[in-house]
């Protein structure tokens, strides 16, 4: 049994992996009469459509649309909205997935009937030295926290977790809870990804599905990303306060704590202890876990690690406590409305 897959895939500007990308969709040990891929681009303004258009020639079920918002949420509802599969699988630009994706993904929508989205775990990598040291930090639990899907390899246990990367969702999903929401630059997975659980429904994570993510290659994209993800948590948590997990606080309260001590150590002796201390107490931590990456994959990573480390921790707290103040008007706003 061949259910029809819909493959969604949002891009903007992927020249230096879209090629790779559409190929691992092409090579798929899954019969190709049986899915689509729609390629929604944000328009490009490099060589990505000139890339997409040499490999549509070989993905004969593969169709181009534009994305003038230029905003991921806007490219997966346009993709939903052009859909015809009774799967949909989400996909990036910069993945590359394994020739049994397809196939595995519909063998555990069958053999977990309780789960409405399944998905794997991806090996983060990349092409150059500082690339290869962003993606070795975003592979560990110092780095992004407990994002199984991000730390999580073969032969780890699998189950039921809150969110995957390059899931597949049944249909009948977005007919009972609706679509992505279009305000989240960011993050629009998670909040989607938080109202399916909220509905019932239960995500499948097994590192038996597998694909390579080309991560950020220079810091300063890298701090971009990050200081995104943290703006628009706020925002994700203002639409659902119960979403809150006290691990989402640990980067603002770290910045908070690391900048007030430090700003008040030249008037106030306790503060310059605390910013010893603190300060301290993060640098041990991030020397260890860089020397234990280091002895896995190259001691030339140890020097750089700890510095990517602060900017995904200093990144995503200024972004969380920038977005408290962007958008808490906002939400006093709603709640005197719905006062009245």
């Amino acid at each position: 049994m061949h259910p029809f897959i819909t493959v969604i895939m949002p891009i903007r500007n992927e020249e230096a992996y879209i090629g790779k990308a559409l190929d691992s969709i092409r090579e798929q040990d899954y019969p190709a009469e049986r899915y689509e891929v729609l390629i929604v681009d944000g328009m490009s303004d490099d060589r990505t459509r000139e890339i997409v258009a040499e490999k549509m020639r070989t993905l004969p079920h593969a169709r181009l649309l534009d994305n003038p918002h230029r905003i991921v949420p806007h490219a997966l509802n346009l993709g939903l909205a052009n859909s015809r599969g009774d799967v949909i699988l989400r996909v990036d630009g910069h993945v590359v997935l394994e020739r049994n994706y397809f196939s595995l993904c519909i063998a555990y929508l069958h053999s977990q009937p309780d789960a409405a989205c399944v998905g794997g775990v991806i090996a983060s990598v990349n092409t150059t030295f500082t690339g290869e040291a962003i993606a070795l930090a975003m592979a560990s639990p110092f780095g992004v926290g407990n994002s199984y899907f991000r730390t999580r390899g073969p032969g780890d246990p699998e189950g039921f977790v809150d969110s995957v990367a390059f899931g597949a969702y049944r249909r009948e999903v977005f007919d009972r809870i609706g679509v992505f929401d279009e305000e989240l630059v960011r993050c629009q997975d998670d909040e989607f990804n938080y109202r399916l659980r909220k509905h019932g429904g239960n995500i499948f994570l097994t590192p038996r599905i597998r694909s390579t993510y080309y991560s950020r290659a220079r810091f300063g994209l890298l701090w971009r990303q990050y200081f995104q993800y943290g703006l628009w948590k706020i925002r994700v948590l203002q639409k659902h306060p119960t979403m809150m997990k006290l691990r989402q606080f640990v980067p603002p309260v770290f910045v908070l704590s690391l900048f007030g001590s430090f700003a008040l150590a030249p008037v106030w002796r306790p503060a310059r202890m605390a910013a010893a201390c603190i300060a301290g107490a993060y640098l041990a931590a991030s020397a260890a876990f860089a020397m234990r990456i280091g002895r896995k994959k190259g001691f030339r990573f140890a020097a750089v690690l700890p510095i990517i480390f602060l900017i995904l921790h200093l990144s995503y707290g200024l972004g969380f406590l920038y977005g408290m103040i962007k958008f808490m008007p906002r939400s006093i706003a709603g709640r005197l409305k719905r006062l009245r």
